[in-house]
């Protein structure tokens, strides 16, 4: 009973999975899919999914059989015709959906660089031991136990091969303490703020910022994230404030990228550190002069420092646009190395687009 209901729950969630995969573009941009994010796990609402439903024999007769007539009084509410659309919310681990969006958008694993002097201790079940919690026992090991105890004293019937165990039997999994070298991982959110970037822009922000760090928390053990807003000025913020916020005036790139620089210099050193870097934009900017000054930040400092540095640019109808164009006439091939282009650059008009955003930030593996 217990292999078949693991079964049904197997193939249930594979059901699930192919649905997620069917419509991950649409997923991609709803806002419902993260409107309930955990530590672990997220709420998925899944269309179309049958409902199981009981039936017991014939059911053409029974209480109330009888002539009589409908109801046709005035007032009365009618009820509908059409079968309802069936919407089920299933729980799937930010794991799962990374597996998802990796196979589905066919990214290959990230190769972490550099040196990673810092460690985890993690345990390690390494033995067995007649003493343990009851959420440890070794079942195999106990039932042989308890086997070989009793073919030791004649107790056991071929004919009737049931084996007891005793307290003496029992065998438990034993642990130790094992330190792991981790790969850590930092991610840097910038964000333009000022009086162009509306609330639809800062949504599609959210939306691109929880698939980044859903997909690289699956490549990585040990991962910070740290967010910084911009108008003419830059300040480092929490992650709700960087959702958030309402600011208004100018716009100084340049700004982002300079505490950006500070921050990285003051406590990631990118010998132990894999380094990620965001900005969100509407493509808007103060001046020519600030944007040569933020192709001289990227060129000297933040480039050579990081994994890459991912640029999108999301559509609104106040902003010029004008610095995607900045970035793809100074770094045409991305400041490219062995293993590809480091600068990355997307563009968003509305959420049907962060599918092949995603993709194009992280189908070079970095």
């Amino acid at each position: 009973m217990v292999n078949k209901i693991e079964q049904d729950h197997q193939r249930f969630r594979q059901i699930v999975r192919g649905k997620i995969r069917k419509d991950l573009r649409r997923f991609l941009g709803r806002g419902e899919l993260i409107g309930r994010e955990g530590k672990r796990f997220v709420s998925i609402p899944v269309h179309d999914i049958d409902i199981p439903t009981i039936r017991y024999g014939d059911n053409s007769g029974g209480v109330g059989m009888g002539e009589g007539e409908e109801g046709s009084g005035p007032g009365k509410p009618q009820g509908g015709e059409e079968e309802g659309k069936h919407i089920l919310e299933v729980d799937v681990s930010l794991d799962e959906l990374a597996e998802i969006l990796a196979q589905e958008l066919q990214l290959p694993r990230i190769k972490p660089k550099g040196q990673h002097r810092l460690t985890t201790v993690r345990d390690r079940y390494s033995g067995i031991r007649p003493v343990g919690p009851a959420s440890l026992r070794h079942f195999k090991r106990t039932y042989r136990e308890a086997l070989k105890r009793q073919l030791a004293m004649g107790l056991y019937d071929p004919d009737k091969p049931i084996v007891v165990p005793i307290r003496h039997d029992l065998r438990f999994r034993s642990w130790t303490e094992v330190k792991k070298p981790q790969s850590n991982a930092v991610i840097v959110y910038m964000m333009d703020v000022s009086g162009s970037m509306g609330e639809e822009q800062k949504e599609l922000v959210r939306l691109q910022a929880f698939w980044i760090d859903t997909w690289l928390r699956k490549n990585y053990e040990g991962i910070e994230a740290r967010y910084i807003v911009h108008d003419v000025r830059a300040a480092e913020v929490d992650k709700k404030t960087f959702f958030s916020i309402r600011e208004d005036g100018g716009t100084r790139i340049s700004s982002a990228f300079a505490c950006c620089e500070e921050l990285l210099k003051a406590h990631y050193d990118p010998n132990d550190w894999n380094i990620y870097l965001f900005h969100f934009s509407d493509g808007d900017n103060s001046s020519e002069a600030d944007n040569r000054l933020c192709v001289k930040i990227l060129d000297q400092q933040l480039l050579p420092m990081c994994n890459m540095f991912g640029y999108c640019q999301v559509t609104s109808a106040y902003g010029s646009g004008s610095f995607l164009h900045v970035l793809r006439e100074a770094f045409p091939r991305g400041l490219a190395d062995q293993d590809g282009p480091k600068l990355i650059t997307t563009k968003v008009d509305g959420r049907e687009d962060i599918y092949d955003s995603i993709r194009a930030f992280f189908k070079a593996g970095r």
